[in-house]
C-alpha cells in the first residue's frame, strides 16, 4: 500500500509538470526529427572544381558530371585566389608530365571524395589507353588470348544494408538509444533533486515507510513515463521517420525500455551528489558525454585497446551494439543476451546502491 502510495502520487506530480512532460516526451522526438533532416537531406557530392586550360580533355572527360562541376581558367596568377574567389573545392593544373592539385580542404570528406574521383579518372584514363595499344595487336596474335580480353563486369552484394547505406544509417540506431539514456537520466535526477530540497524525501524517511519502498515507487512512477517516451521514440523513428529495421521491432523496444530503466537508476543515484538543479546538470559531462564517445558513434577501431575497453563501464556501449545488431544486422537473442544481461545488472546495481544511498537521509 506504501509503495502503490508513493507510486500514485509521483505520477501525479510528474502529470502536473508540463513542462517536464513536454521535456521527456516532445523533446527527444525533435532532436531526433532535426538530425534526420540535417544528415539525410542531400547526400549527394557536388564539388567544385577548377581546371587549368594545359590539362588533358581526357582527363576531364573522365570526371563524373554528376558528382562534379568543372570550370576552366587560363593560368591564373594566384591559385589560391582562384579557389577562395570561385569557390572551388580543388584546382587541377598540369606541371610537365604530372598534375599538379591544390586541394581547398576546408571540408576533409570533400578532399577525400575528390582524390578518389581524380584517382579514378587517372587509371580509367590508363585502362582506355592500354585498349588501345591491344587494339593495334594483329589480330592472329590476339586470338591465342581471347579469354584474357574477356569482358568483366562488377556485381555488388551487400550482407547489411543497401548500395544507398550512409555511415548515418550506422548511427541512427545509437541515437535512439542515447536519447532515451539522455533524458530519462537528466529529468529523473533533476525531479528527485527537487523532491530533496523541498524536503518532501526527508518527511517520507521520517515515516515507517521503508527506504526500498520509495525507491521503487519512484522507479515505478518515473519509469512509466520513461517506457511511453521510449515507445514514442521507437516507433516514430520507424514509422513516420522510416527507419529501417533488419530485425524485430520487439527486442528493439526491449532494449531501449533497459536502456531506460537504466538511465533512470543512474540519474537518481546521482541526483544524491548534487545539491541544487545546476550541479545535477554539471554531472552530465561526466555521466553523458563519455558514453557518446565510447557507444559505436565514434568508430574506435584506430585508438589503443585501453581507451576503447573504457566504455565497458558504461550501459550505452551495450546498448548501441545491440540495437545495432538489431536494427542492422538483423540478429536476434543469440546475439544480444549479453548486453541485455549487463543492462540488468546496471538496473538492478543501481537500484541497490540508491537503496543504500536513502541511509544518509534517514534521520531515525
Amino acid at each position: 500500500m506504501r509503495f502503490n502510495a508513493i507510486f500514485v502520487r509521483v505520477t501525479k506530480e510528474l502529470l502536473r509538470d508540463k513542462r517536464t512532460l513536454a521535456l521527456m516526451l516532445l523533446a527527444p522526438v525533435l532532436v531526433l526529427t532535426l538530425m534526420y533532416f540535417i544528415f539525410n537531406t542531400n547526400n549527394d557530392v557536388n564539388l567544385k572544381v577548377g581546371v587549368d586550360e594545359n590539362v588533358p580533355n581526357k582527363i576531364v572527360d573522365a570526371l563524373p558530371s554528376d558528382k562534379v562541376k568543372i570550370k576552366e581558367y587560363d593560368s591564373p596568377s594566384s591559385i589560391k585566389k582562384t579557389i577562395v574567389n570561385s569557390d572551388l573545392d580543388v584546382y587541377i593544373e598540369k606541371k610537365g608530365d604530372k598534375l599538379d592539385v591544390t586541394y581547398k580542404n576546408e571540408d576533409p570528406s570533400n578532399t577525400g571524395t575528390t582524390k578518389q574521383l581524380l584517382g579514378s579518372a587517372i587509371q580509367k584514363n590508363k585502362l582506355q589507353d592500354m585498349a588501345k595499344v591491344i587494339n593495334k595487336i594483329p589480330s592472329n596474335l590476339k586470338q591465342g588470348n581471347s579469354a584474357q580480353g574477356e569482358q568483366i563486369t562488377l556485381d555488388n552484394h551487400y550482407l547489411y544494408g543497401d548500395a544507398d547505406s550512409t555511415y548515418f544509417d550506422k548511427m541512427f540506431p545509437i541515437l535512439i538509444g542515447f536519447f532515451v539514456f539522455f533524458f530519462v537520466f537528466l529529468i529523473s535526477g533533476i525531479a528527485l533533486l527537487r523532491e530533496r530540497t523541498k524536503g518532501t524525501l526527508e518527511r517520507l524517511l521520517a515515516t515507517a515507510v521503508k527506504r526500498s519502498e520509495i525507491v521503487f515507487g519512484y522507479l515505478a512512477g518515473y519509469g512509466m513515463f520513461a517506457v511511453l517516451q521510449t515507445l514514442i521514440i521507437v516507433f516514430y523513428a520507424i514509422y513516420l521517420l522510416k527507419i529501417e529495421v533488419a530485425g524485430s521491432i520487439w527486442w528493439v523496444l526491449l532494449v531501449n525500455i533497459l536502456i531506460a530503466l537504466s538511465a533512470l537508476a543512474i540519474g537518481i543515484f546521482v541526483s544524491t551528489f548534487a545539491n541544487s538543479e545546476f550541479q545535477m546538470v554539471q554531472f552530465i559531462p561526466l555521466v553523458v558525454i563519455p558514453q557518446v564517445f565510447f557507444s559505436g558513434i565514434i568508430p574506435l577501431d584506430s585508438v589503443a585497446d585501453w581507451v576503447s575497453s573504457i566504455g565497458y563501464i558504461f550501459p550505452l556501449r551495450y546498448a548501441g551494439d545491440a540495437l545495432t545488431n538489431i536494427m542492422i544486422k538483423g540478429e536476434g537473442f543469440n546475439y544480444i543476451w549479453f548486453d541485455i544481461t549487463i543492462l540488468l545488472v546496471f538496473i538492478i546495481g543501481f537500484t541497490i546502491l540508491n537503496i543504500v544511498g536513502l541511509k544518509r537521509y534517514r534521520k531515525v
